[in-house]
């Protein structure tokens, strides 16, 4: 394993990200890799505040230092990335039409607004006039940034998801390019969903997409989010950020669906926070990627703060799905809950170490966490391992973890009242997921969801 090796470890690495490219930049294309001449041609690609730049030159360089350091050993031991070579994908200078990249919800419901981001540039964004009355942001973080810069610095890449956490955050703070905005003011509800679609089109495309969504005291608003490709068989990239920020009664339903192709590796930092009484409802679809891991926090910051965390993963293949997980207790009479659902078929592998901290302060705490496996195949495998750390003395923390295989008899029971094999396991898989479906209240991403499963279990095609 390649984290257990710090030397190896960093020789690979320093391999991947000098054996590149260094064609100069042309309108269409930028050098390959992520070396520091890369990156200062990048620089000369932006048009950026001066604050947006420097900070971006600050992360590079933590970016390097990191290099030099072995990842987090607890993080990483169980996720192999001795295949992976950065200096393979390249960041791209045009892209392609975003009807070209296959989405599961888009097009499917009446958003409030909507902004697709294809290959690192923003294709398209809509928002209704009702929304900008009301002073709400929502569209392209390069732009609004711009615009914006006053209302937004504070909180990008301040308060979430710093620079500074491992190599990856540091890659994706020096290199971000295309993300979405949502900026709901104090007191303002948007009744419609907004949607926001990541694609990758390009053979060798990298997309360093960031997510950033303020909500300013008793705001609330549903974000439905998607990440997919144009095709199946074109290498990506994805380093993405994800900050999601409630302030005092806020509410939020955030939910990312990632649904990349199987050549496609998917690394990511994505943290909540929440003031006091506000309520984050955040759902995770994990179907995609070659590889995929991902770091999620919850952050409970004031009194009566609450996170609900729904995850639902189906590997199939070959497929490495990793999930880190972290709730943290901050304040007092704060409630957390966390339920993952893995299905897992061929030789595909899930892996989920969760982790419930509660501070001294934070008395009258009830943290929950959960994650429970379906194994379709004797190949398949998962490894779940729950933790909790708490500092409190007056607190209600609960964790656990199963897994278990299809009964073979439930399947030769529907078989024999007419279902197909694919019919019947597609029932029993919905049943399993189930108890993650109830819990999320938009129509849409229950339908969404059941039709990967069907996808994936070759219904219908």
């Amino acid at each position: 394993m390649w984290i257990g090796i710090p030397s190896l470890q960093l020789r690979l690495f320093e391999i991947a990200i000098t054996d590149m490219s260094t064609a100069s930049i042309t309108e269409s294309s930028l050098a390959a890799g992520f070396s520091p001449e890369v990156f200062q041609e990048f620089l000369q690609t932006r048009d950026e505040p001066e604050w947006v730049t420097q900070a971006r030159r600050d992360a590079f360089e933590i970016y390097q230092a990191k290099l030099a350091e072995p990842l987090d050993q607890e993080e990483w031991k169980r996720v192999d990335l001795r295949a992976f070579r950065p200096g393979k994908f390249q960041l791209q200078g045009t892209t392609t039409e975003a009807s070209d990249v296959g989405t599961l919800m888009q097009n499917r419901a009446a958003f409030a607004g909507s902004v697709v981001h294809v290959d690192g540039h923003c294709v398209s964004q809509t928002v209704s006039e009702d929304l900008k009355a009301r002073g709400i942001l929502f569209g392209d973080l390069a732009t609004l940034l711009r615009e914006h810069g006053e209302t937004l610095r504070p909180h990008f890449a301040t308060r979430a998801v710093e620079a500074g956490t491992d190599r990856f955050s540091a890659w994706h703070a020096a290199f971000w390019t295309g993300g979405t905005v949502l900026y709901v003011p104090r007191g303002v509800t948007i009744d419609q969903p907004l949607y926001s679609l990541i694609g990758l089109a390009q053979d060798g495309a990298a997309d360093f997409g960031h997510t950033l969504v303020i909500l300013e005291d008793n705001a609330e608003a549903t974000l439905l989010e998607e990440t997919s490709s144009a095709t199946e068989d074109a290498a990506g990239l994805h380093v993405g950020a994800v900050e999601l920020l409630l302030g005092k009664e806020a509410r939020l339903r955030y939910v990312q669906l990632q649904n990349w192709n199987p050549k496609t590796w998917h690394f990511a930092h994505q943290s909540g926070r929440v003031e006091s009484n506000g309520s984050l409802q955040w759902t995770v679809g994990g179907l995609g990627s070659k590889l995929a891991h991902i770091h999620q926090d919850v952050h409970l910051d004031g009194r009566g703060a609450e996170g609900q965390v729904n995850g639902v993963t189906f590997a199939t293949d070959k497929q490495l799905i990793s999930y880190y997980t972290q709730q943290t207790h901050h304040a007092p009479d704060t409630r957390s809950d966390l339920l993952y659902k893995d299905v897992l078929r061929d030789k595909a592998r899930c892996v989920w170490r969760g982790m419930i901290k509660v501070d001294k302060e934070a008395q009258q705490t009830d943290g929950y966490q959960r994650n429970d496996s379906l194994l379709l195949s004797s190949t398949a495998r998962c490894d779940a391992i729950p933790g909790l750390e708490i500092e409190a003395d007056d607190v209600r923390c609960t964790h656990g973890a199963t897994a278990g295989r299809v009964d073979v008899e439930q399947v030769f029971y529907a078989m024999c009242r007419g279902l197909t094999e694919y019919e019947a396991m597609h029932m029993i898989v919905q049943g399993f997921f189930q108890i993650v479906t109830d819990r999320i209240p938009v129509e849409l991403v229950r339908e969404t969801l059941d039709k990967a499963v069907e996808r994936k279990l070759g219904i219908g095609e």
